[in-house]
């Protein structure tokens, strides 16, 4: 019998914070509101979000369900074409990018947003 990789297994749970943080977020749910739906405390629901526990498979099928997506999302195993959807939701994951990506799109005028953008990439830099 073959013995996990823990580089991968670490990984994997990342993944599956990521999206679950990010799906959550997209729901407008609180981490309360899904501790609530998982039956778990929600200073869980942040350790499972950081990747920090493990999820257990009957708790990743309750979190599936609770947001209305599948596990094979969950774990990144729905092929969507892209090879770095990890990176997208790691990268959504973070505190406000999901707030930031919402208020871009609410912006009505192109030019504002191109003017945004260019914003956020001297910041980026400097």
């Amino acid at each position: 019998m073959d013995t996990p990789d823990p580089g991968r297994t670490a990984q994997l749970e990342l993944i599956i914070g990521a999206r679950l943080r990010t799906r959550r977020r997209q729901l407008g749910l609180s981490q309360s509101d899904l501790a609530d739906r998982l039956g778990v405390s929600f200073q869980q629901v942040q350790k499972y979000e950081r990747g920090a526990n493990r999820v257990a498979a009957s708790t990743l099928l309750t979190a599936a369900q609770a947001l209305n997506t599948s596990i094979a999302w969950l774990v990144g195993e729905e092929v969507s074409g892209r090879e770095d959807d990890d990176d997208v939701f790691r990268a959504l994951a973070r505190p406000g990018a999901l707030e930031i990506l919402q208020a871009f799109n609410a912006i009505p005028d192109p030019r504002t947003r191109l003017a945004l953008l260019a914003l956020a990439r001297e910041m980026a830099v400097g």
